[in-house]
């Protein structure tokens, strides 16, 4: 489906909520809220809204992990396998 059929206006919103959450549910696209012919707002089911935070939260951890290895930080695979290794052996 193209973005163009998933816009609304503030005023259809308002008098149409209940359908807007259903087809939302139902397609699992999110809806853009105008007003005055700008885009507002965006809506979006729960669950994609948790996806979209879960994957910001692992770019961000990706991007702080190759911060760290630009900056000569952290460990080697070998020292990595080495370590594990050891923790093994101590159980």
């Amino acid at each position: 489906m193209q973005a163009r059929e998933h816009i609304r206006s503030i005023s259809y919103l308002k008098s149409h909520a209940a359908q807007i959450s259903e087809e939302v549910a139902a397609t699992g696209a999110p809806v853009i809220i105008t007003q005055n012919g700008e885009a507002a707002m965006v809506i979006e089911g729960v669950q994609q809204y948790q996806d979209k935070e879960d994957l910001i939260a692992l770019l961000k951890l990706l991007a702080l992990g190759e911060k760290d290895r630009q900056a000569g930080l952290g460990l080697s695979v070998e020292e990595s396998r080495a370590q594990l290794a050891q923790r093994r052996q101590q159980r």
